[in-house]
């Protein structure tokens, strides 16, 4: 937690000189603290779904240790992920505009100043590249779950930092999980209290840190993320960079979710977040794991998006 202030605050643009006021080791309490039914729920959830999903996904290949092939095929699939996870959010995004910012064409101070897609595409672009060097520490041989539970509000500040350089967020809005309660639109599940994200993301990533199979690691690791709902956006781009990233490094291929089946995708998450059924989820990814192991989705053709 307290590396977490530190990066945020350097990111904001402030100098943060560490000292240790702990000369002398403190001493320690017995006893601590009982888990939380929220904690309890969480781990129930894992345990009662993992078979299920285990079960239904494709089995992995052999994962690859060679870091640059594994993130050379990340990188031929930015365009058409980009694409489609930003249109489900809702955002008017086009190849061209996905292309632009990656090279670096993005003017904060000129034309695409206070222009939410561009912001939008340019943080899911800083984001990704956080995404990688996650990945690459994972194929290293870096824990999976210690690896997202360091790196993941990286990726947050990364997604929305392009909005802080453009006067749209303050920088403290960016420092930590959330505190106000978030809902979802159009779902009957409400995602936990902002008590409870505190409680419940570090058992998420002790989870996925103690899970033997890569099918329930990414799965379970995208569903609970958007389950709890840590922030107050950006969480289904997030879930998803989790999923990738659990698959990917797993004998999985990075897999897109077409804007086309949003609808779909959003009945399986509810399915599993009202109903505690996650079967339709993991047939859905597992489809899709399929599908995008014989050839790739193919990237997107010069259309805007809209939001399904």
């Amino acid at each position: 937690m307290a590396e977490e202030i530190v990066q945020t605050m350097r990111s904001a643009g402030y100098t943060v000189v560490e000292t240790n006021p702990f000369e002398k080791p403190v001493n320690t309490t017995p006893g601590g603290r009982p888990e939380t039914p929220y904690v309890q729920r969480i781990r129930l959830l894992w345990a009662d779904m993992r078979q299920a999903v285990i079960d239904t996904l494709p089995a992995p290949a052999e994962a690859s240790h060679d870091v640059m092939q594994v993130l050379a095929d990340v990188e031929a699939r930015y365009v058409t992920d980009a694409y489609h996870s930003l249109s489900i959010e809702g955002y008017r995004v086009t190849p061209e505009l996905i292309e632009k910012v990656r090279q670096g064409n993005w003017d904060p101070d000129g034309d695409d100043k206070g222009a939410r897609d561009a912001m939008a595409a340019r943080g899911y672009f800083e984001a990704h590249n956080a995404v990688k060097e996650s990945v690459g520490n994972i194929v290293k041989g870096q824990n999976p779950g210690e690896e997202l539970r360091k790196s993941h509000s990286a990726w947050y500040r990364a997604l929305f930092a392009p909005s802080v350089q453009a006067g749209v967020l303050k920088p403290q809005d960016l420092a930590g999980y959330r505190n106000d309660q978030v809902f979802i639109r159009g779902a009957l599940h409400v995602p936990l209290s902002k008590e409870a994200v505190r409680e419940t993301m570090p058992v998420l990533f002790e989870l996925i840190s103690k899970e033997e199979h890569p099918a329930a690691r990414a799965v379970l690791g995208h569903f609970l993320f958007v389950y709890i709902h840590p922030y107050m956006d950006g969480n289904g781009r997030l879930g998803r960079f989790v999923m990738n990233a659990l698959l990917v490094t797993g004998g999985y291929p990075w897999t897109v979710i077409p804007v086309e089946q949003r609808k779909a995708y959003m009945s399986a998450l509810e399915q599993a977040s009202t109903h505690r059924n996650i079967l339709p989820f993991a047939e859905f990814i597992g489809k899709l794991i399929a599908e995008q192991r014989e050839r790739p989705l193919e990237r997107p053709g010069n259309r805007v998006a809209a939001a399904a």
